[in-house]
């Protein structure tokens, strides 16, 4: 499993109805793209939920390599590239996934945490498998995940709640739209 998101930050007056209905216009096309686990449409709006900006920010899990570099390259991210400008896009390894109880994603959180200097990896990575498997299991959780970014030493845990507030640290998005193809084949538990 490979954890993507770009995030763009948009002026304080934006209207976000524009990002909107893009995704209602777009959304779809990514529903049956293969080796997509999943990809929720993230938007934060400023003074909403804590949040000090208006953004979008889709967060993507793929089942493969192949799945994500085709949307790379083959077309799928330009069509942001066209209408934003290309946007720095963040890739994490898989640590956990693991799903939850809920039905219906209305919101997100993304909470990112550097991986302490000393001490054992692999105790700071069990404790991240740990961490999604507790979430997961929170009611209303539809799923949760773990991944790091060894290039910066951080660690990004990201989960899906049918409620609001959610019953997670960090910053919280509202999903416009899920896509999720592959969810069923994205491989549940520790990655390694």
């Amino acid at each position: 499993m490979h954890a993507l998101q770009y995030e763009i930050t948009l002026p304080a007056g934006y209207d976000m109805g524009l990002v909107r209905d893009r995704v209602a216009r777009r959304g779809h096309l990514l529903d049956d793209w293969d080796g997509l686990g999943l990809k929720a449409y993230l938007i934060r709006e400023r003074g909403l939920r804590g949040s000090p900006v208006n953004a979008y920010a889709p967060f993507y899990l793929w089942n493969s390599v192949d799945g994500m570099n085709s949307f790379l390259w083959g077309g799928g991210f330009q069509g942001v590239s066209d209408d934003f400008g290309r946007p720095s896009a963040r890739q994490w390894t898989g640590l956990a996934y693991e799903e939850g109880d809920g039905s219906h994603a209305r919101f997100a959180v993304r909470h990112r945490q550097p991986v302490p200097d000393g001490g054992p990896l692999a105790e700071t990575v069990e404790d991240a498998v740990g961490a999604a498997r507790r979430l997961a299991a929170e009611d209303g959780a539809l799923c949760a995940a773990a991944a790091v970014d060894t290039s910066r030493w951080e660690l990004v845990h990201f989960s899906l709640w049918e409620q609001d507030p959610p019953k997670a640290d960090g910053e919280v998005f509202e999903v416009l739209h899920l896509s999720a193809p592959g969810r069923e084949g994205l491989p549940r538990g520790r990655q390694w």
